[in-house]
């Protein structure tokens, strides 16, 4: 490994075995190939599709309409004082964001191996701009399901200035959990047929469809799944005062989501080395 070194405008000093002690601080000197691939990736999303960023919209309003009949009418869950449409769609906003990031940077390594393979930059950028995508699609239907919400009766409240925080625990939590599988799907590309699998899972035990507080038996048990607490956190935000928040909860979900930003961060650096030679 070799770290590139800028002593003037037009002089570049190649030196061997710096980049370790220096691979932060070249994090930061590529922020714009960050910025760069973060862009690209937003653009190739909805590139030629016909319906553009409705496709951002689409996939939550029939996700919406689906869990709202499975949970709501067939199973019957209870929701409270709440529409159960709006309390799935305030699930779903932080599921979506979570998946999406999730997917792509677990898929991000081997979607660029021409850039891995060629040239020198910190191979944390790659899926560090994959959370972009996710971010836009999210923005997209959390502004247009705001009419939507006023629709059923629900205003928006001073809750709402601290939904950026459950936002940076689910790319936290995406952000750990992908550099675990971006790093394995590099070297073993059975994980990317294990990611979709993963999702199917998660969706299911995680309180997307249903409230926790209602299952007060399974509760503890849900919680341990760090998403639990983001996605109450964000119901919390945008339900108003119907809707009850457990700090206790969401401390869980946040240390969790640092445990797996640590532990991917660190096994993402292992094996980092020899991603342009297998990949």
């Amino acid at each position: 490994m070799t770290e590139i070194e800028s002593l003037s405008s037009d002089t570049l000093v190649i030196r061997a075995g710096q980049t370790e002690k220096h691979y932060w601080r070249d994090l930061w000197r590529y922020r714009e190939l960050l910025g760069f691939l973060a862009w690209r990736d937003i653009m190739i999303r909805y590139k030629q599709a016909v319906l553009g960023f409705a496709w951002a919209i689409i996939q939550p309003a029939v996700q919406t309409v689906l869990l709202t009949f499975v949970f709501g009418k067939l199973a019957k869950m209870p929701a409270g004082d709440l529409p159960y449409p709006l309390l799935v769609l305030a699930g779903l906003l932080p599921w979506q964001l979570f998946s999406t990031a999730f997917s792509g940077a677990g898929n991000s390594l081997v979607g660029n191996a021409h850039l891995i393979s060629k040239v020198y930059f910190p191979r944390l950028i790659v899926p560090l701009s994959a959370l972009a995508v996710a971010l836009v699609d999210m923005g997209i239907v959390l502004v247009l399901s705001g009419p939507f919400a006023i629709l059923f009766g629900v205003l928006p409240t001073w809750r709402l200035l601290f939904l950026p925080v459950f936002i940076v625990a689910a790319l936290l939590i995406a952000l750990g959990a992908g550099l675990w599988i971006t790093a394995l799907t590099v070297k073993y590309r059975d994980f990317r047929f294990i990611t979709p699998f993963l999702l199917q899972i998660g969706m299911f035990v995680t309180p997307v469809g249903y409230r926790t507080d209602t299952l007060p038996n399974w509760r503890d048990i849900l919680a341990l799944n760090p998403l639990t607490g983001v996605v109450n956190g964000f119901r919390w935000c945008l339900l108003g005062t119907d809707y009850s928040f457990s700090l206790p909860e969401f401390a869980t979900s946040f240390g969790g989501a640092l445990l797996l930003v640590a532990t991917g961060v660190w096994y993402f650096r292992r094996t980092e080395k020899q991603f342009a030679d297998v990949i």
